[in-house]
C-alpha cells in the first residue's frame, strides 16, 4: 500500500492535507493504496502552474504538440497489459473489458494526433475590396476534466489528447475510487517528456471538483457521471462563466421487434446489458419486445443470463466481474427487490451470491426481470448495475414512444431485419447514440459521443471535433493593406 502522489509542475508531490481514502479492490475488499482528498491550496498550485506552463505551450507548434501525442500512444502500447491489470484491480471489470477500454483510449490519442489538419480554420479573400477575412481558432487556456470509477483509462483518453494537442494546459481529477489507473497515464506522459505543467493530477473529492470549477483560473470544465452530478457540475460551472460539457446517466432501452433474430439479439444484449457489471452510461437496461419476440426473446434471454460466468477480472475465463462498492451491491439489491414489489417478475435472482475464494467482494449475479411496468423504478432510474428488465407492447410505434418517454436520452438500439422499421426508429428515436443490430453503440473515437436530454448537459460532446471545438474559440480576423 502507498500514498498516491498528486502530479503538479511536472514533479509528483504529496498533498498538503493529510484526509486519505483507501481505494479498494472490489473483488477482494483488499486496500491498494490510500488516494489523498486535494484541498484549495493544491488545486490552486496547480492552476498558478498550469498558467505558467500555458504561456509556452500555446505558441509550441500544433505539430509538435502531436509528437508527444505519437510518444505516448507508443508509451500505452508499451505498457498495455500492466495498465489493463490496473484498471482491474481497482475498478473490478474483467482483464478483457480492462483491455477494450485502454484500446478505445488509445483510438483517441490517435485521432488526436490529426489535430493540426482538425484545428484549421479558414479565410475569404475581398469580402470587400481589398479586405480579406481569416477565422482561426485558439486554445482556451487551463481546462479541467472530472472522471468517473467505471471507464478509468478510457474517459480522460476521451478528453486530454484533444485538450492538450489545442494548445490548452489540462488538469486531471479521477474518481477516487479509480485513481491508479490516471496515474498510469500522466507517469508516461511524464516519461515522454511533456513540458512541466501543462498536465497535472489532482485527486479528491467534492472539495476539489469545486475549487476546480470555481478557481478564477480555469477556463473550461469536462465531466462524466450521475444526472443529478453532471447537473451540479453545469451549474455550477455556468455560474463562475466557465464553458461546460457534461455526460449524464442513462436509462437505455433495447427494442426487438418481432422478425429479429431473436437468440443473437439475446446474446448481444446480454452482453450489453451485464458486461463491466451494467456499470457503465452504454449499458442496456431494458428491452422492449414487439409482438410475438416477447415469449421467444424473453426465454433466450433468461437462457443467456443464467449462462453468464462472474469471477475475478484477472481470471481470463471470468465474464463478469463485481460492482464497485458494498453500498452499490446494497443498492442495486434494494431496486430488485423494488422491482418485485412494483410487478415486476423475477425470472433470474443475482442477489445473495458469492465468487469461491472471493467472498469479500461486491458480488452480485447478472439479474433478469419480466413484466416491468413503464412507471416503475426499474424503468425510470438509472439501477447502474448488472440488472435488465423486459417491458412488452404489440408495435413498434408504441416501443418507439416508450424509448422517448424515458427523461434521459443516451443510447437506444433495435434488433429487426425491417429496414423500414429501422429508418422509423432512428429517425425519431429521442437518443444520441443509435444502435441498429448492434448492443452497444458506442461512437469511434473519430465521431462525437452523443447524449440528448438528461444524459448531456452542454452542446459539444467528447471525440473528434467536438472535442477541438470544445477546446478552442475561433477568432475572425479583418485585415485591409493599403496598397496591397
Amino acid at each position: 500500500m502507498n500514498d498516491l502522489p498528486l502530479y503538479i509542475g511536472g514533479t509528483w508531490k504529496l498533498s498538503v492535507s493529510d484526509d486519505l481514502l483507501n481505494v479498494i479492490n472490489p473483488a477482494t475488499a483488499e486496500t491498494l493504496s490510500r488516494v489523498p482528498m486535494a484541498s484549495r491550496d493544491d488545486v490552486h498550485l496547480a492552476v498558478t502552474n498550469a498558467q505558467e506552463a500555458f504561456k509556452g505551450w500555446r505558441r509550441t507548434p500544433v505539430t509538435e504538440r502531436s509528437h508527444y501525442l505519437y510518444a505516448f500512444r507508443a508509451k500505452l502500447e508499451e505498457y498495455f497489459e500492466e495498465i489493463a491489470r490496473v484498471m482491474t484491480l481497482e475498478c473490478g471489470k474483467t482483464i478483457a473489458e480492462s483491455r477494450g477500454e485502454l484500446r478505445r483510449g488509445i483510438e483517441n490519442v490517435e485521432v488526436a494526433c490529426g489535430t493540426p489538419s482538425m484545428m484549421q480554420g479558414r479565410n475569404t479573400e475581398d469580402v470587400s475590396r481589398g479586405i480579406d477575412e481569416h477565422l482561426i481558432r485558439q486554445p482556451l487556456g487551463i481546462v479541467v476534466a472530472i472522471t468517473p470509477f467505471n471507464f478509468p483509462g478510457m474517459i480522460p483518453l476521451w478528453f486530454l489528447p484533444s485538450a492538450i494537442a489545442t494548445g490548452n494546459c489540462f488538469i486531471l481529477k479521477p474518481s477516487e475510487k479509480t485513481p491508479q489507473t490516471a496515474a498510469w497515464l500522466i507517469r508516461l506522459l511524464h516519461e515522454v517528456g511533456l513540458p512541466a505543467g501543462v498536465v497535472q493530477l489532482v485527486h479528491g473529492g467534492k472539495d476539489a471538483v469545486d475549487a476546480l470549477i470555481e478557481h478564477p483560473g480555469t477556463h473550461a470544465v469536462s465531466f462524466v457521471g450521475s444526472t443529478a452530478t453532471s447537473r451540479y457540475v453545469y451549474a455550477k460551472a455556468g455560474e463562475h462563466g466557465k464553458r461546460v460539457q457534461c455526460q449524464g446517466g442513462a436509462n437505455n432501452i433495447a427494442v426487438i421487434d418481432e422478425n429479429a433474430e431473436i437468440d443473437t439479439a439475446a446474446e448481444t444484449i446480454a452482453d450489453s446489458a451485464y458486461g463491466c457489471a451494467g456499470q457503465r452510461c452504454l449499458a442496456n437496461s431494458l428491452a422492449v419486445t414487439v409482438g410475438g419476440a416477447g415469449t421467444m426473446f424473453t426465454e433466450a434471454m433468461t437462457e443467456a443470463t443464467q449462462g453468464l460466468r462472474v469471477g475475478y477480472g484477472l481470471d481470463e475465463e471470468s465474464q463478469m466481474g463485481p460492482v464497485i462498492t458494498p453500498a452499490s451491491k446494497a443498492s442495486i439489491e434494494q431496486t430488485v427487490g423494488l422491482s418485485q414489489r412494483e410487478g415486476g417478475r423475477l425470472l433470474v435472482d443475482g442477489r445473495g451470491t458469492n465468487v469461491d475464494g472471493f467472498e469479500d467482494g461486491n458480488w452480485i449475479f447478472p439479474t433478469l426481470v419480466d413484466q416491468v411496468h413503464p412507471n416503475s423504478t426499474l424503468a425510470t432510474h438509472e439501477v447502474f448495475g448488472p440488472v435488465f428488465g423486459i417491458m412488452h407492447t404489440d408495435h413498434i410505434d408504441h416501443a418507439i414512444e416508450l424509448v422517448n418517454a424515458q427523461r434521459k436520452g443516451n443510447m437506444a438500439v433495435l434488433f429487426t431485419r425491417d429496414g423500414a422499421a429501422a429508418r422509423k426508429f432512428r429517425y425519431g428515436v429521442e437518443a444520441g447514440n443509435i444502435g441498429i443490430n448492434v448492443g452497444v453503440a458506442v461512437p469511434m473515437a473519430f465521431y462525437p459521443f452523443c447524449g440528448w436530454k438528461d444524459s448531456f448537459f452542454g452542446s459539444l460532446h467528447a471525440q473528434a471535433m467536438h472535442g477541438v471545438e470544445f477546446y478552442t474559440q475561433t477568432k475572425v480576423v479583418v485585415e485591409h493593406w493599403p496598397g496591397a
